[in-house]
């Protein structure tokens, strides 16, 4: 048995053109391009390369994007001034802001600080508990992502079991509360899971996860999710990035669970370009809510 291989990239380009035809109708029917502002603080390698991708992308789907660089002893005054300028252009419909930031700046209160209406991370608090209510103003960028390739690659999750592995803010939570709802913003059948989120102190992790008809693995550990973790057939969705000296490897062990699971996202390749994908769907989204007047 060898696991269907979900293409998130090739996905993601689909999502991309559709975003950019949209985006060209909005240009057209206002005269306003959505504007992405990218702030990057210090100088990791990592977070240069994501964002590059990010504006890469931006400018493909005719949406202009800003790279506000700071050095990484900047101090908590200098960055949120920068936040605060951006908040008041109204030129500028989303803000990102690249994590992580150096440990000398509080990432909450940054984070905080970015007006709910650009906030196309969906990190801000109002915007998470918006979509804890089922009520989103925005989708966080790589659950998002996870929701699409499913619904895209026609694997339901309503009635299933989806197991999380991993409770970060960005990943892991969000995703749960998306999966539980009634609904989805691709319908029903992309919704009411029942959910478990598992972590570091989940007894008999395994057990577990070998209940999965779904299992998402995002925790952030290179290899982690071994072939016995994984129940015959059943779907798995890498979302960890992980730089070895081979190179990027996901959470999961990918040469083994491939003759266990029945589809599987490969690394890279699967859910990193979906994120990029849905940042550009939130960032329309963003400069539509903003030209209607909030």
């Amino acid at each position: 048995m060898s696991a269907r291989i979900l293409d998130g990239k090739a996905l993601a380009a689909e999502i991309a053109a559709e975003t950019a035809a949209a985006v060209a109708a909005f240009v057209q029917s206002t005269g306003v391009q959505p504007r992405l502002a990218a702030v990057l603080v210090g100088d990791d390698p990592a977070s240069a390369v994501y964002v590059r991708n990010k504006q890469r992308a931006c400018q493909r789907a005719g949406i202009a994007s800003d790279l506000h660089r700071l050095e990484s002893d900047a101090s908590p005054c200098q960055l949120l001034d920068l936040i605060d300028r951006l908040n008041s252009d109204p030129l500028v419909h989303g803000i990102l802001v690249q994590l992580p930031l150096p440990p000398s700046l509080d990432t909450t209160r940054v984070l905080d600080a970015v007006n709910p209406w650009k906030d196309v991370d969906a990190f801000h608090p109002q915007n998470v508990g918006l979509l804890a209510q089922g009520r989103p103003r925005f989708l966080p960028c790589t659950p998002h992502g996870v929701v699409q390739i499913l619904h895209r690659c026609q694997i339901a999750v309503s009635g299933q079991h989806v197991v999380v592995v991993g409770r970060s803010e960005i990943v892991g939570k969000p995703l749960a509360l998306m999966l539980m709802q009634r609904q989805s913003p691709v319908g029903a059948d992309a919704a009411n899971a029942t959910v478990t989120v598992c972590h570091s102190r989940t007894r008999d992790l395994a057990a577990v996860t070998r209940q999965a008809d779904v299992l998402v693995a995002a925790l952030g550990a290179a290899r982690f999710v071994t072939a016995d973790m994984v129940s015959p057939g059943a779907t798995v969705i890498d979302v960890g990035i992980n730089r070895t000296h081979e190179g990027l490897v996901g959470d999961v062990d990918f040469a083994s669970v491939q003759h266990v699971a029945g589809a599987v996202t490969p690394v890279p390749g699967g859910v990193g370009p979906m994120t990029i994908a849905m940042l550009l769907s939130n960032t329309l989204h963003a400069a539509r809510l903003q030209t209607a007047g909030l």
